[in-house]
């Protein structure tokens, strides 16, 4: 397992979750391509990860979900991480190549080599990281074919 320790910007996305409670967590829905679209509309998710209950996300989409509070989010069909290169370091958990940004706290884990981004927002109370990205995982490699060999 290779682990990404490097700083990298975060452009233009935020999330903006409810401080506490068991409102609806506010997550920017992405705008991804129809066929984009279509593969993450049937990612099929769980409705525990780390323990934690799944949230309402608002403005309600199939292209997000969260979990506990502060909350676990997860963003389908996000752009291609603007820092991601062919020599960026990444996790690889159970088949899946994962790209984490930035260093400090909360990290955003993005699914690469796949037909379709996945992003993954895990607070800090939640350490290890790896735990939440090991159970949304099977959901992601069942759904989301691979690119080819050698694209991420």
């Amino acid at each position: 397992m290779k682990r990404l320790l490097r700083p990298v910007l975060v452009a233009g996305v935020a999330l903006v979750a409810a401080a506490c409670g068991d409102g609806a967590v506010q997550v920017p829905v992405p705008q991804p391509d129809t066929a984009t679209q279509r593969l993450c509309e049937g990612l099929r998710l769980p409705e525990k990860v780390h323990g934690q209950q799944r949230r309402d996300t608002s403005p309600k989409s199939p292209l997000t979900a969260a979990w506990g509070s502060p909350a676990i989010a997860l963003r389908c069909g996000v752009p291609r991480p603007a820092a991601l290169q062919p020599a960026s370091a990444l996790v690889t958990i159970n088949g899946i190549d994962w790209f984490g940004y930035p260093v400090d706290r909360p990290v955003t884990f993005t699914a690469v080599a796949r037909q379709a981004y996945v992003e993954v927002t895990v607070p800090p109370k939640y350490n290890p990281a790896g735990d939440v990205l090991i159970e949304l995982g099977p959901s992601i490699k069942a759904t989301i074919p691979e690119k080819p060999e050698g694209q991420i």
